[in-house]
């Protein structure tokens, strides 16, 4: 039996010359992951590279067709370390690409790929809140970030936030004094404001309303979307013989279901706040180009 897929050639060794670092690493075709390639289907999904561990996935990757993207994976040396390593491939089909994104990021943060970057629950998530001219950080696990207003930017940890804030700062010459970036002395400029850093506030160049103005038009292209709905929604999305409803709240995806009916249960999920969920979600959702269904804690729902 031939097992030759007329999508690949094997790479022939070049008789020209190669440069020294060229010569130390040739790429070898990883014939062993050929007979898993007939069944992989051109649809939205995800697929997992094997090692010898049922367990304990190489790689996890998601893509609109999961074929064209398996291959790529195979026509590449970069990756000849993973791809050696690899026994099988594995497939989960998805009704579109914000399933394969939703789904890619959970399993990714449960099973912890070796190839893949790690995502994991953090727990310094913050964002920046504005109060009388200063800028504090607040994090996820003290401030609901799904219903708290006028929270900017969602960052790793403070270091981060402040970073942000800081090149903010430097763009709109904002008073670092002011903002709470460093001590100011009371009837004396800042330091920025003799070198023009800073437009002036700390010492009457311009009015506090002025400097707080520029500082929340800054912000406001960083604000999080508070979410839009009294309870849980499920998003629908289609193709071709398959139809998915993904249960969200809170900006949290709870999973996909079948039908309707089936989202009853994961609607009584407890819905924290979720980073990689707001950041797939945030656009789709708010755009309006979605069919959403609003769901009620018990059986009921209503399309919108």
């Amino acid at each position: 039996m031939n097992n030759q897929h007329p999508e690949f050639t094997v790479p022939q060794r070049q008789s020209v010359l190669r440069s020294e670092p060229e010569a130390a690493v040739v790429y070898e075709y990883p014939e062993h992951l050929r007979p898993f390639l007939d069944s992989l289907p051109a649809v939205p999904g995800v697929y997992l590279f094997h090692s010898e561990s049922d367990t304990l996935p190489l790689y996890i990757g998601k893509s609109v067709n999961i074929r064209s993207r398996v291959l790529s994976h195979l026509r590449t040396a970069d990756e000849a370390a993973m791809l050696r390593q690899s026994r099988r491939i594995s497939w989960i089909g998805t009704a579109g690409e914000i399933g394969a994104l939703l789904l890619e990021a959970r399993l990714i943060k449960e099973q912890q790929p070796l190839f893949n970057k790690r995502l994991r629950r953090n727990r310094q998530l913050c964002a920046l809140t504005l109060r009388d001219g200063k800028v504090d950080v607040v994090y996820a696990r003290d401030v609901d970030f799904s219903h708290a207003p006028d929270l900017f930017g969602l960052f790793a940890n403070r270091r981060a936030a402040l970073a942000t804030l800081q090149s903010l700062a430097d763009e709109q010459k904002l008073c670092y004094g002011r903002l709470g970036l460093e001590p100011l002395s009371r009837n004396r400029a800042c330091f920025r404001s003799a070198l023009k850093r800073c437009a002036g506030v700390c010492c009457g160049k311009e009015s506090p309303q002025e400097h707080d103005a520029r500082l929340l038009a800054s912000l406001d292209k960083l604000r999080v979307t508070c979410w839009p709905w009294k309870s849980a929604i499920a998003l629908k999305e289609s193709r071709e013989q398959m139809t998915q409803y993904h249960v969200i709240n809170n900006w949290l995806w709870l999973g996909a279901v079948d039908t309707l009916e089936d989202a009853a249960t994961l609607v009584q999920t407890p819905a924290g706040f979720d980073h990689d969920g707001y950041k797939i979600l945030c656009k789709p959702l708010v755009s309006g180009t979605c069919e959403i269904i609003e769901l009620n804690p018990g059986n009921a729902h209503a399309a919108r």
